[in-house]
């Protein structure tokens, strides 16, 4: 009971934050940010009429924004009761940084050409933010200023497209690093690697950009995977022992 007190108040939050001109729109980002920021847990079903009931809305905007969900593979419909979570895999996060290596590293050396000094001083204020929530253990806020570093860049960006293709992979990610954190090893080599970038940038060196970026997002890729592979054995072997 007091677990659904807890998610009911949750998604109420984000429903005051909700956006989008329609009910389905408002639905679907209230659904998204509870399913990236793992207050829906990745695996677990959900009765469709339990959603409705918590965000106190009609069952319309909910049911097709599930839909819209299940079409970009959140969640999988069960039919006439409510969906499951996607779980995080291994192969599928492999595969998304994989792509996003490349994405942001172009991402990189195309934003070269246009940082400004308050561009970079603003990065450089955020690795200071990150480091601090680094030591203050706040790993939660460590993710989410992460975030930010990277989008920052990519805002610098003009190819809307590539822009497109970057976000359409990004909450993924975002989950999955949510997902491994208190796992991970203390992350001081992604503030170093981070610093980097920001130098390269600086001096408008777009290959260097490309490059370090391109480490930076593999390396973390592996990292972010291997932790979810022992985690799925982790499972595996405590469901045998049951």
């Amino acid at each position: 009971m007091a677990e659904q007190s807890k998610l009911a108040q949750t998604l109420r939050a984000y429903k005051t934050k909700a956006q989008g001109t329609s009910l389905t729109q408002k639905a679907y980002w209230i659904l998204l940010t509870a399913i990236r920021e793992l207050t829906l847990q990745p695996g677990k079903s959900f009765l469709e009429r339990e959603i409705v009931d918590l965000l106190e809305m009609s069952r319309t905007p909910i049911h097709e924004a599930l839909i819209r969900l299940e079409v970009e593979g959140w969640i999988t419909i069960i039919p006439r009761k409510g969906f499951t979570v996607a779980p995080i895999l291994e192969a599928t996060i492999t595969e998304i940084s994989q792509i996003s290596e490349s994405l942001d590293g172009l991402a990189a050396q195309l934003a070269a050409e246009n940082m400004a000094n308050q561009d970079i001083a603003q990065l450089e204020m955020e690795i200071t933010l990150q480091e601090k929530a680094m030591y203050d253990n706040d790993l939660k806020e460590y993710v989410n200023i992460d975030q930010k570093f990277h989008q920052l860049i990519i805002n610098q960006v003009s190819n809307n497209r590539l822009k497109t293709l970057i976000g359409s992979y990004s909450d993924q990610l975002y989950r999955a690093r949510l997902y491994t954190i208190n796992d991970r090893q203390f992350p001081m080599h992604s503030i170093q690697e981070h610093r980097a970038i920001v130098a390269a940038l600086q001096i408008k060196d777009g290959s260097a950009a490309r490059q370090l970026m391109e480490f930076h997002r593999e390396r973390g890729g592996k990292e972010i995977a291997h932790i979810i592979q022992q985690k799925a054995a982790g499972n595996n072997a405590n469901a045998n022992q049951d």
